[in-house]
């Protein structure tokens, strides 16, 4: 993608080198980066941990130490399926994400095997605040992270979708979870994870300037989440906005950067909105 955004910028500046000054730094102009994560407090999020009720940060699972947002788990007993989310209070629909992570340490008692070295970005999430005590997941498109082993292949990456199906290859896509095609991360590194979406019409996973993964039409649909409000599960909705989580299910993970461009004002000028995210990426 950066390739051809380069020619396509050296090809604009050729054209636009009599025009004048203003013209240029409007074609230019990009969005900031918001810092979801500020590196010092987790004030502007909602964290919702299943048997707990939303706002409470349950064992300080979720906590900021040495300027990262940290997942730990040495207030528990048992993880005793406590699955927790943690959602950012502005809810947004056209963005690109970019989440910088990496697994620590080992997982903690009681947590299930398919989820060592495992977590995730929730995106077009629920309200937290709807999420019940009991309920397990939030309803929302889920970009999966996980981690090598060190010798076996394990992608990231992945989508999985507790509440909601996808189109993939024009065929609404029902199964839970389906794997990327990236890499295998090992051990402790850092892996910095990107999320194209584009409110209700594509979403795009992408790692080391590859999409790995893309999928259409993000909706409201299928099992793999219990115990929620019927009322929030509208099935067929399709999902144009929504709240992102950092997932939490029993693996110690470190976030050091959590950054968001907001799209949301060029998402009606397709030739700038593609423009912007090539940029971006």
């Amino acid at each position: 993608m950066k390739l051809t955004f380069l020619s396509l910028l050296a090809a604009t500046t050729l054209f636009s080198a009599c025009a004048s000054h203003k013209d240029t730094s409007t074609m230019n102009s990009s969005p900031k980066p918001l810092q979801l994560f500020n590196g010092k407090d987790i004030k502007n999020w909602t964290p919702k941990i299943r048997l707990h009720e939303p706002g409470e940060n349950y064992a300080n699972t979720f906590r900021v130490e040495d300027g990262l947002l940290k997942i730990r788990y040495d207030g528990y007993d048992d993880f005793n399926q406590q699955y927790g989310h943690l959602a950012f209070n502005t809810p947004y629909s056209y963005y690109v994400l970019r989440i910088e992570y990496r697994f620590v340490n080992e997982q903690t008692k009681g947590g299930e095997g398919w989820a060592w070295r495992n977590s995730g970005a929730m995106l077009h999430g629920q309200d937290p605040n709807t999420m019940l005590k009991d309920q397990d997941f939030p309803i929302s498109i889920e970009g999966q992270m996980l981690g090598g082993n060190g010798s076996d292949e394990r992608t990231t990456s992945n989508l999985c979708t507790p509440g909601t199906n996808v189109v993939i290859a024009d065929k609404l896509f029902t199964p839970h979870c389906t794997s990327s095609i990236s890499k295998t991360y090992h051990g402790d590194q850092w892996v910095t994870a990107e999320f194209v979406v584009l409110g209700d019409s594509v979403i795009k996973h992408v790692l080391d300037d590859q999409v790995v993964l893309e999928y259409y039409k993000p909706q409201v649909g299928g099992g793999s989440v219990n115990n929620f409000d019927p009322k929030q599960k509208q099935d067929g909705k399709l999902l144009e906005s929504g709240f992102i989580y950092l997932q939490s299910e029993s693996h110690p993970i470190d976030f050091r950067k959590v950054e968001l461009y907001d799209l949301a004002p060029y998402k009606e000028d397709t030739q700038k909105l593609d423009e912007i995210i090539n940029q971006i990426l």
